[in-house]
């Protein structure tokens, strides 16, 4: 599923038109942009937790060369899935 027809299928559930959907998805990912690069964790009961985890600089690998070079620490957004999501791709109940 692309953004578009996110939108779209906010759209149909919700009974909204899809430039309010547009609207909401848009400001949805604009808050939860600014958390995470603020270092907040977000947590959304049932769904899941979004957060940033730090990744340690390290030494890698140029696959054309072989050759070894650096590669620079990084922030990196995680999203962990809550057990009632797990449950529900799997089958089961929470």
């Amino acid at each position: 599923m692309n953004k578009k027809e996110l939108i779209s299928a906010l759209a149909s559930k919700t009974g909204d038109t899809k430039a309010g959907s547009n609207r909401n998805i848009a400001a949805l990912i604009e808050i939860v942009s600014g958390k995470l690069k603020n270092g907040d964790k977000i947590a959304l009961s049932g769904f899941g937790i979004f957060e940033v985890r730090e990744r340690a600089a390290r030494i890698g690998r140029n696959p054309r060369t072989g050759e070894p070079l650096k590669i620079k620490s990084a922030r990196t957004p995680v999203f962990r899935a809550g057990a009632t999501l797990k449950a529900a791709l799997n089958g089961g109940n929470k």
